[in-house]
């Protein structure tokens, strides 16, 4: 199922939160550190139980830097970066500058078999199941049960749609614990780089308000890009990602 998350803490991150967890908490790895892929922590994470082939994440070098880059070809993945549940601060925000190279002009956000995106970044937080309905608590216990790994019960997703107007905010089509927002639109800003900062805590509010009235702990950051249901491909670059705990 798309919605599912699996997450891997590696071993090195462990023990330097462990070792210091406000240091850690506070710093995200670059992607580009050295070679041609993300460094570690950050891991690529595909759908379980399914061939569907896996978005490419690799080190670009545009304009005279070292990005990520993001391509997508009928496939799905995300690239994920564990934390190891972090207290939210109010004002936490997380920064990024994002590219769109390729669009997908057949992804429809409002219907499953349009659920694509070129480009998302995404904040995981542990909502304690207490706090969902009878359904949405049953449907994810069940899930959890079946993975090998945990789900989180709210992801917050930032993405570049297709249609969508900017300032949309709606459910995945195909589970309401993941949250669209959308930043950017359209393709008259193809080819240039876009820099965004959101306040994370201020966002899940508004997205989860109406079942929680405090911010539960931050699991993970995840960056992604899927073609799977248009059968489509797409382009995207993403950089300087930077979470700050304290404004």
């Amino acid at each position: 199922m798309k919605f599912i998350r699996l997450f891997t803490t590696m071993g090195l991150l462990l023990a330097a939160c462990l070792a210091s967890p406000l240091a850690c908490a506070q710093t995200l790895t670059p992607f580009a550190v050295a070679g041609d892929k993300p460094a570690a922590p950050w891991h690529v994470v595909g759908l379980p139980n399914t061939n569907k082939p896996l978005t490419h994440f690799d080190i670009a070098a545009l304009d005279g830097a070292p990005v990520l880059r993001i391509s997508t070809e009928h496939s799905y993945a995300n690239l994920v970066h564990d934390l190891l549940n972090l207290t939210m601060e109010p004002g936490t925000t997380l920064r990024w500058r994002w590219r769109l190279d390729q669009a997908l002009q057949r992804a429809d956000l409002t219907r499953k078999s349009g659920d694509d995106v070129a480009l998302r970044v995404c904040a995981l937080f542990d909502m304690p199941l207490s706090h969902l309905g009878l359904v949405d608590r049953s449907f994810l216990r069940l899930a959890r049960s079946v993975s090998p790994q945990f789900l989180p019960a709210a992801t917050l997703c930032y993405v570049w749609d297709t249609q969508l107007p900017v300032g949309t905010e709606l459910p995945n089509a195909f589970t309401n614990r993941v949250r669209y927002v959308v930043l950017d639109s359209g393709t008259a800003q193809l080819k240039q780089w876009v820099t965004h900062e959101r306040n994370l805590t201020a966002d899940f509010l508004k997205a989860f308000g109406h079942e929680t009235e405090g911010v539960p702990p931050l699991v993970g950051i995840m960056v992604g890009a899927d073609s799977d249901n248009t059968d489509d491909t797409s382009l995207a670059y993403i950089s300087d990602l930077v979470l700050t705990l304290h404004p």
